[in-house]
């Protein structure tokens, strides 16, 4: 390889640096001094930096310390071979790209070396392009393996909030608490209206940490008696009430490692707050019937669809618990607030019950889209997932028209004409005030809230359109 590569070396440089090795790192392992040299040059004239080692241990030292891109070695070599070093970076989970070079090649260890690993194999003596050709390949490879794992990255970071779907602002913002609050034990209080997933949000936070082998355990604090709830949180003897005829473990107890979901925490009457203030700052909760204390470690998500601070006010909520509970505050927005998120929620469910009804996947017209878009949506996410599901019942039609929306939402969309609208929709007479909110709501939801292109659609000019607004109280 030596005579090819003097003889060529000078002409081969001033081709230019190979494509995309901008900060390339390549190690070099070999044993023969002029032969680094050669190497080093002939690398580093075609924009690599060409690091050298004399011997496969060596080398390894060097990976296991830095980061390497390119990896050439010789295979024949003292204290570690060529083949000893592959084997070692491939049981270490090493990611740098091997060419092998070797002044014994044979088909045994040419195969042996592409099965440890090697990306390609050069049996000297090599001319310097060919070496540079499979240099170049290599990096080609591995720009395009690394575009795949970043592409299987993205869908994974898609996919790692579950099923909570949203592109629009003010839901960038509950990922990027929720990606931040899971890898703590910091209480969390949610707020949002019925429907917008507020328990969807609490089992990602606690699926996201580190304690998602642990319990997650949820209570609906509104739908117990006062009584049945402090049973339900902190456990009973037997004998403590009537109808206690055994040891009953609270979920305190029971979600401890995990996490505890109490959604309508708002709920819980007054005289229970005050035990249940003592379990969040003491760790510890008595069982009703009992004077001993249980050591508990939980974390606590709770949520609400009431104002809090008002609750406080009107002095039916404890200031010090909302405190306690507010330490991270997460704000989950109506849907009507977010209607740039309509189509990938539609999308979402269509998939999603595609799949349950074992149907191919239903394509929503563009009229359904906009009646879609129209609504206001007062059982936010849970209704639109039960409008997607109903139009899979209840059709066999290969999409979702008008005519297979609930009547609620075709009233509730833009002013259609007769041609347009397959229901008779004007027999249901509305105010005409009522009629010219919808139609500015549905303009507004069609145009992505641009106002200008709003005012064109509905034939005003855009100074009419924001005082018609203000009239209807429209943001």
């Amino acid at each position: 390889m030596n005579e090819h590569i003097g003889a060529a070396n000078d002409r081969v440089a001033p081709a230019g640096n190979i494509a995309g090795v901008d900060g390339v790192r390549a190690l070099l392992v070999e044993d023969e001094p002029n032969m680094v040299r050669t190497l080093t040059k002939i690398l580093e004239r075609r924009g690599l930096r060409v690091e050298s080692a004399a011997n496969g241990k060596e080398a390894l030292h060097r990976l296991e310390k830095d980061t390497y891109d390119l990896v050439i070695t010789d295979l024949n070599m003292p204290v570690m071979s060529g083949l000893e070093l592959l084997r070692e970076i491939k049981g270490r989970g090493l990611e740098a790209a091997v060419i092998v070079l070797t002044g014994y090649g044979t088909i045994q260890s040419a195969v042996e070396a592409l099965k440890l690993g090697a990306g390609d194999y050069l049996i000297k003596p090599c001319h310097p392009e060919e070496l540079l050709l499979a240099v170049s390949r290599l990096l080609e490879l591995r720009n395009l393996e690394r575009e795949v794992r970043l592409l299987r990255r993205e869908v994974r970071d898609r996919a790692r909030f579950g099923e909570i779907i949203g592109r629009s602002p003010a839901m960038r913002e509950v990922y990027k608490v929720i990606e931040a609050v899971s890898q703590n034990k910091s209480n969390v209080l949610i707020h949002g209206e019925p429907g917008t997933g507020k328990e969807l949000v609490a089992r990602t936070i606690h699926q996201r940490g580190p304690w998602r082998e642990r319990p997650f355990l949820a209570v609906n604090c509104g739908a117990l008696s006062e009584t049945l709830l402090e049973s339900q949180l902190f456990g009973h003897r037997r004998g403590a009430f009537t109808g206690a005829i055994d040891d009953h473990e609270g979920v305190f107890q029971a979600a401890s490692g995990g996490t505890l979901f109490l959604d309508e925490v708002t709920e819980i009457p007054l005289p229970l707050q005050v035990k249940f203030l003592r379990a969040i700052q003491e760790r510890e909760v008595t069982p009703l019937g009992s004077t001993r204390p249980i050591k508990v470690d939980v974390r606590l998500v709770a949520a609400t669809n009431r104002d809090v601070e008002e609750a406080v006010r009107r002095g039916t909520f404890r200031n010090d618990l909302y405190y306690r509970l507010n330490v991270v505050a997460i704000h989950l927005p109506p849907l009507r607030e977010r209607r740039e998120d309509v189509p990938l929620l539609v999308e979402h469910f269509v998939q999603r019950f595609s799949r349950d009804y074992g149907v191919e996947p239903k394509h929503v017209t563009p009229a359904a889209m906009d009646r879609l878009l129209a609504y206001e949506w007062p059982g936010n996410i849970r209704e639109l997932q039960n409008t997607i599901e109903r139009a899979f019942a209840l059709s066999r039609s290969p999409e979702i028209g008008v005519e297979d929306l609930p009547e609620r939402i075709v009233r509730g969309g833009p002013v259609l004409t007769k041609e347009e609208s397959p229901t008779p929709y004007l027999a249901d007479v509305l105010p005409l005030a009522e009629l010219e909110r919808r139609a500015i709501v549905a303009a507004l939801a069609r145009t992505g809230g641009n106002k200008s292109e709003a005012a064109r659609l509905l034939g005003i000019d855009r100074q009419r359109l924001y005082r018609k607004m203000g009239k209807y109280g429209l943001r």
